[in-house]
């Protein structure tokens, strides 16, 4: 583990000292808050997986804290680390606190048999020197007033209602609906604790910044069953031609192409408004399949999570692999020194859901693939190619065709993603 400097000390922080935890991330992300909205917005994560850095003097200098969340992978579902909340003092920067905390938490998520960790980068470059990566992206439209949907049978059989969110009344609805709507995708966390089903729903007016309350639109199906929902609010504006409002959509999810549908139209058509602005999509998302004329979105794709293994092997026989493959990988890792040497990794026989289930031994024989630990994650949940990777350098072939029979494995049908930022 990264050593600290002299009179430095990690520190497991109670709840007891949420002010002061609280205050590090608020210096190091430049952002404030107020009384009402710490009162309405709850902290999400379990006090007993929250650490600091502590200086001489006993004051918090660094934060992170982290999720125990069950992960999708392809095929499967495994326990991962979800490393949140990473902060430190603009005036303590550049000592290694930041490596020392990224050490502490690799220790403890093994300790607590999660052979994977996953996070939301704040900056890009930051995290990949830690072995993480980029796994996932999600994409963001913003859409005409309007803008026309092929048809979908059954779609106009749906009923939509509108209202003003309530947390009690609608946490149930919105976690059921999201939990059957992301089933089979990689990636797609569900909300597992009391505080993350109202987090997704509290509606601070310091959050609204000029626009209307938080509204949500349900889509119901004849049974009085709920498909899809979505979480906005419009902002009023007016322009020379008239009303030119906008609809900014915090989550829209949906079970089916039916649901997605009518979720849409309704958005799509709102009274006094001109533009609709998405929220994080998946990139393979059905709205983007049922735009008759996709070149009126203005998208724009980010990355969404990353990945990191922990404990290689446990972690890739913890997913399903969409070919066969039996080959030698060669990993570097420099953080988490026994994931690195030759692993095979070989697949069994076909499941009848038509996945492989795989095999991980360390080996001697010559490798076919080489690559490091920050590869394996981004191709951890099936997003990415590691053909790919390779003609940028990042994967090296040392056996023909090991290259393409790998890639294919590894490649899901279903695009990762996961809703929300955590």
């Amino acid at each position: 583990m990264s050593p600290l400097p002299d009179g430095y000390r990690h520190v497991d922080v109670p709840e007891s000292r949420t002010t002061e935890f609280l205050e590090v991330d608020r210096l190091a992300f430049a952002f404030d808050s107020n009384a009402e909205t710490d009162a309405l917005v709850p902290i999400t994560f379990e006090w007993d997986r929250a650490q600091a850095v502590e200086d001489q003097d006993g004051r918090l200098v660094s934060v992170h804290a982290s999720y125990a969340h069950a992960m999708p992978v392809p095929g499967a579902t495994i326990a991962c680390s979800g490393l949140t909340w990473v902060g430190t003092r603009p005036d303590q920067r550049r000592r290694g606190l930041l490596r020392a905390a990224i050490d502490s938490h690799f220790a403890r998520s093994l300790a607590r048999d999660e052979p994977i960790s996953a996070l939301f980068a704040a900056e890009h470059s930051i995290y990949g020197r830690f072995g993480y990566g980029s796994a996932a992206d999600h994409v963001r439209v913003k859409l005409p007033r309007g803008a026309a949907l092929r048809d979908v049978p059954g779609a106009d059989e749906l009923e939509v209602r509108l209202a003003t969110v309530d947390v009690a009344r609608d946490s149930a609805v919105v976690d059921t609906v999201h939990r059957a709507a992301g089933a089979g995708r990689p990636g797609w966390t569900t909300r597992d604790s009391d505080a993350w089903r109202t987090r997704v729903l509290v509606d601070p007016p310091a959050w609204r910044e000029g626009a209307e309350p938080l509204r949500i639109v349900t889509v119901h199906d004849a049974a009085g069953q709920v498909r899809a929902y979505a979480l906005f609010r419009r902002k009023e504006n007016w322009a020379d031609g008239g009303a030119a409002g906008t609809v900014l959509v915090r989550e829209a999810v949906a079970v089916d192409a039916a649901a997605t549908h009518r979720l849409w139209s309704f958005l799509l058509d709102l009274d006094l408004t001109a533009t609709v602005e998405g929220p994080m999509l998946p990139v393979d998302d059905a709205l983007l399949h049922l735009l008759l004329d996709p070149r009126a979105v203005v998208p724009k794709v980010n990355d969404n999570l990353w990945v990191r293994l922990l404990d290689l092997p446990v972690a890739l026989v913890g997913r399903r692999y969409s070919a066969p493959v039996d080959a030698v990988l060669d990993v570097t890792d420099t953080h988490l020194t026994a994931n690195a040497g030759r692993w095979r990794l070989t697949t069994g026989e076909r499941q009848d859901d038509g996945t492989y289930a795989a095999q991980v031994t360390p080996t001697q024989d010559d490798a076919d693939l080489t690559l490091d630990v920050r590869e394996l994650g981004a191709v951890y949940l099936g997003g990415r190619s590691l053909a790919a990777l390779a003609r940028a350098g990042l994967v090296s072939e040392a056996t023909p065709g090991a290259l393409q029979s790998a890639a294919v494995a590894f490649l899901w049908p279903v695009a990762p993603m996961c809703t929300y930022v955590w």
